[in-house]
Order: structure tokens, then sequence, then C-alpha cells
């Protein structure tokens, strides 16, 4: 009978646990530095015996590991065939989160274990297929996720450049239903430092949101636009939410539409929801919400949400880096040097800007510069964020300081930069 249990428990835990289940990489697959595919998966593998080895007495295991912790030492337990001590700790992380439901179904199948042989996962009470099925799927990327950080030799290739005072930086991984908190590590050059990660839900039907209702969560690159407390929030959105700025002005390009993409809680009666339970937004637990929240800076914090995240060498980083800020430099030299061919050179042929293709800004920009008799231009807090996807479009953001004989203006400006035969152009440029 208690072996009937372990190997249900184990089937739950398939490609997560180790021993009687496929063992997962200790080591990220190898990439051509610099490579377009270099799509890294970079875990840092952690066996049964690893978990165990590693985890606090019952008493403080919840407090330590936090929930995902023990759910891990829980299912090690039953690996090593002690179903008293998974029972023991899966009571504890009840005791601190009653509304797990995930754990209530475990603890469910445990005590069941001890009267008769069950046959299914979610035994207790003739548990729904459908309900037992998102708890099933909430428990592999838990796990997955638990046994396979990210190695700090490597970085998200969307964080290319922080501004100074973005602190913080988030990156979703919609596949492995995980949301990566990335610190501005300023003494080391604006290096991305992974501060922690977390579980989270997205669409129902997936990612890559194209309209209004398709229960889709976006990929790409946006900014929180406000913090809504729970005060002003019905209970779905729990604890807090942050909107952000989707559709931005690449999705629009795209003809993408649709609206109301936040950051936000679960219910008050809701520890977690199933990976895939969303309209479209992103749902942390509301503890865990309350973590990233202090981090959130409304108008700053970038979210890039992506299928599966592709991950760089610390060089290879830098050198794609080098490469952007470099484009960037030579436009705002050549802008300076009032050679409006040259200028114009960093512009691509499909440019367009609200009304204005690139042939209507050519003109204007030759018209405006044969006025001018000298230009200064300077800029300042650049961030630059690659966008998740094949098309390789850079979202570049900074504090544009113009001056010239006749005009001085400051404003803060956003391009999009796509790569064209093996060079940077600017597709659109608008204020931010």
């Amino acid at each position: 009978m208690r072996l009937k249990i372990r190997h249900l428990l184990l089937v739950l835990a398939a490609t997560v646990t180790a021993g009687a289940i496929a063992k997962l990489s200790d080591k990220p697959h190898e990439s051509q530095p610099g490579s377009a595919a270099s799509a890294l998966s970079a875990p840092v593998a952690r066996t049964a015996a690893d978990v165990l080895a590693a985890q606090a007495p019952f008493a403080s295991v919840v407090a330590e590991a936090g929930a995902e912790g023990t759910l891990a030492r829980i299912f090690a337990e039953i690996e090593a065939n002690r179903l008293d001590n998974a029972l023991h700790l899966t009571e504890a992380l009840l005791r601190q989160y009653p509304n797990y439901r995930l754990a209530n179904l475990i603890k469910g199948d445990l005590l069941l274990a001890k009267t008769k042989p069950i046959q299914t996962f979610g035994a207790l009470g003739q548990a729904p297929a459908d309900k037992v099925a998102d708890l099933r799927a909430e428990a592999l990327v838990r796990l997955k996720a638990y046994r396979e950080k990210p190695s700090t030799e490597f970085v998200p290739r969307y964080l290319l450049q922080m501004q100074p005072e973005q602190h913080h930086a988030i990156v979703v991984d919609t596949q492995r239903s995980r949301l990566y908190l990335y610190e501005n590590d300023r003494s080391q050059d604006g290096r991305p430092r992974l501060v922690a990660d977390y579980y989270v839900t997205h669409g129902k039907l997936g990612a890559d949101k194209f309209v209004e209702g398709d229960k889709k969560t976006p990929i790409g690159v946006y900014h929180v636009t406000a913090n809504l407390p729970r005060q002003k929030l019905a209970d779905l959105y729990g604890s807090g939410a942050f909107p952000l700025n989707y559709p931005n002005e690449w999705d629009k390009r795209q003809g993408r539409g649709g609206s109301g993409i936040w950051l936000h809680g679960t219910p008050s009666d809701t520890f977690a929801r199933p990976p895939r339970a969303s309209d479209g937004c992103v749902v942390l637990t509301n503890q865990d919400l309350n973590l990233v929240a202090p981090n959130l800076q409304v108008g700053l914090t970038p979210v890039i949400i992506s299928p599966t995240i592709e991950w760089l060498s610390v060089d290879d980083w830098a050198r794609e880096r080098k490469e952007i800020k470099t484009a960037i430099e030579r436009w705002r030299a050549d802008w300076e040097s009032r050679d409006t061919g040259r200028y114009l050179s960093h512009y691509s042929k499909r440019f367009k800007a609200g009304n204005q293709d690139f042939d209507v800004f050519a003109a204007q920009k030759k018209q405006v510069n044969a006025s001018k008799e000298w230009i200064t231009l300077k800029i300042d807090n650049l961030s630059v964020f690659r966008n998740p996807g094949k098309d390789e479009v850079a979202v570049v953001t900074f504090e544009q300081d113009y001056r010239s004989n006749n005009l001085d203006n400051r404003m803060k400006k956003r391009q999009y930069w796509q790569r064209e035969d093996g060079q940077w152009k600017i597709i659109y440029e608008g204020s931010a």
C-alpha cells in the first residue's frame, strides 16, 4: 500500500524528482557565442537527496524554504518511502497556507493510503479530473523550477541595459510559469543579478496575445504603468495589481489588440491558481506579490514576457550590449553632425511613427536641418531591452537633450530598433 501511494505521487512528479524518473541535465547546453540560437537551458539540477540534505527540521521548514521548498521536500520524503514524514510536512505547509489546494490534495491521498490502496492521484472524495489535472500541472512546474535554478554564469538576453534609476527588472517565462526578478547591479556595470523567482499563472490559452478576449498573455517588452491597491480592486485581483502598457507601439504595428494586462494577486480564498488560468494577466500568489511589489517602480520597471527565456553567457551579453549601444551612439553623432544623409541611414525604409512613413519623415528632417547652424545632442538614462522572438527588435528608451541655434528641447524618447541585413535600424520613434 505504501509503495502504491509512493508510485502514484512519483508519477505526479515525473521529470522533476530523481531516482525512478528521468534525470535532467546538470549543465546548460552549449551555444555558439553571439548566436541568435543561444536559447540556453541553464539549470542547477537538484536530486531528492540534495533537497533532503539541504532542508531544516519540520518545525521551520515552511518559513525557511517557502511553499515550493516544502513541496519539494514532501516529494523527496515520498520517494524515500517516508510517508509519515511527508504527511507531517504537508500538515505544516497547510498550517501556514490553509487554502493551498495542492497540499490539501496530497494530504488526502497520504491519509487515504493508510486505510486502503488507491489507484489515482487525488483519490480522496473522487476529486474532479480537471481539478486534479490542474493541481498536477502546478506541482510539475513548481518542482521543476525549484530544481532548475538559473546559473549565475548566464543572464537573460533581453536585459541589455537598465538605466540607473531602474532598480529591478522582471522577466516572465510562460512555458515554465515562472517570474524572475533581477536587480540592476551597478557595481557590475549594470549586469542583471537574479534576486528571486516565483511561480505564476498566465493565459488559459497560452501566450502570444493578438486580439481582445483570446485568453492569451502577450509576448514583449512592457513597463509598469500604475500601482492599484487592494482597496480599489475586486477580490479576484488579490492583494494588488500593476497594469502594463499592452499594447505597446510594436504590438500596434503588428496589429495586436486588447487591453487590461496586469500583474496581480489571487482571490482571498485561493492560495495559487493553475499554471494556465488567467484571461491573459500574469498572476502571482498574494504572498509572492507582496514580496515583488516593493521592487516595482511605476513608469520605470520593465516587464519582459517570453514563451521561453534565452540565456547568454556574460561575455555574449556584453558583446550584444556593446553592439547596439555603438549603433545608438553613431545615430546620435550623425544627427549632431547635421549630415542628414548619414543621420537618415540609421532609419529603416519601413520606418513609421504616427502618420509619418520614412519618406515623409526624411523630407521633414532635411527641411529642419537646413535651418541649423549647429546641433548638440545629449542622451541620458539609456535603457535597452531585447524583444523576445525571432524579429530581433530592441526597445530603446532615453532622455534626449537637444539644443541648436534656434531650438532647445528636452524629452523622454522611445525607439524600436530592428536588425536588417546585419545592421540595427530604427523602425519607430516617439515620446515615451
